[in-house]
């Protein structure tokens, strides 16, 4: 008899209308506290590997813990057009923001990151009410130009500060790190958008194994380019930092979060990730001992403000 854990009793459609809706909320803090250790983590294994293996060797191990996962449930294959959603989820969640990170965060700090990417709230409902064809009203948009502008401001105050005058900041150009972070924002959004939506089709756990699976011949290619002089040594604490961004950021955090997205609604869930540079921050500090200085405070406060205004504007079908 066939096993398939997201069809044995109901669809993973009749599931998620039958959560109450407060759970959709409390699923996607679940995963929020989960990628709340990504930055910091990456970070310290950043420090002794290679930021490409690091970032696409989490991929690959990721796959090989979600194709035994699949093949041990005896999961019903994707179909049709889900195959093509499924790369655009991979693209998205698994390649762009795992890669983008990694080379980012091997010239900056993990706070600097966390709070760069706090406009990713936002980002994704845009994504989500354009993909999903809601129609937000006008103060969703600006609160969201808003929340863009805090998160480059909050850049160009870190690429340098200098006097003018006496008093006032200059603020320098965003850095080629904080490009690669806006460019995983944007992927991170798609991703996230997408793989809601599929999660209620195939179930949560199982949207992001097949995507990881899809991903799997491009991220060992990468993983292997990375290192051309054999597998790479690192301290302990290096390979388990690995191993948290490989078995919890790449693969068990999604559980939660994909479920969240897919009770819904999207745009409401997608509000918890306010938290995530906060305790970022607070893990950044505590497992780095990096400075939280007044700029980053500040930069801080001004992308989780504009992103919650955002996402709880007014949004009708």
């Amino acid at each position: 008899m066939k096993s398939n854990s997201s069809a044995i009793v109901d669809s993973p459609q009749v599931l998620c209308l039958r959560a109450p809706r407060r759970a959709g909320l409390w699923w996607g803090l679940l995963g929020v506290v989960a990628f709340s250790f990504t930055l910091p983590f990456t970070r310290i294994a950043v420090e002794g590997l290679p930021p490409l293996f690091v970032g696409a060797g989490r991929a690959v191990v990721a796959a090989m813990l979600a194709a035994t996962a699949l093949a041990f449930t005896r999961q019903t294959l994707p179909c049709g057009r889900q195959w093509w959603r499924l790369a655009v989820v991979g693209l998205g969640v698994v390649a762009g923001f795992r890669l983008l990170t990694s080379v980012a965060l091997a010239t900056v700090p993990a706070s600097h990151g966390a709070v760069v990417i706090g406009v990713l709230p936002a980002a994704t409902a845009v994504v989500t009410v354009l993909r999903t064809g809601e129609r937000p009203s006008r103060g969703f948009w600006i609160c969201s130009g808003l929340g863009a502008l805090a998160a480059i401001g909050f850049a160009g105050v870190q690429g340098g500060v200098g006097a003018l005058g006496g008093a006032a900041l200059v603020f320098a150009a965003p850095s080629w790190a904080d490009l690669l972070l806006f460019g995983a924002v944007l992927l991170a959004a798609i991703g996230y958008a997408e793989g809601g939506l599929l999660a209620r089709e195939l179930g949560a756990w199982q949207t992001v194994s097949w995507a990881l699976v899809v991903s799997f011949p491009v991220m060992l290619a990468v993983t292997l380019a990375a290192i051309p002089d054999g597998f790479p040594s690192a301290t302990p604490a290096q390979w388990l930092a690995f191993a948290y961004l490989a078995a919890v950021s790449m693969f068990l955090g999604f559980f939660a979060w994909y479920r969240g997205l897919a009770i819904g609604p999207m745009a409401r869930v997608s509000q918890v990730q306010l938290v995530q540079p906060v305790l970022t921050l607070i893990w950044a500090a505590a497992l780095l001992g990096e400075e939280i200085s007044v700029p980053t405070v500040l930069g801080g406060t001004a992308v989780i403000l504009c992103a919650g205004l955002a996402v709880r504007a007014r949004i009708t079908r």
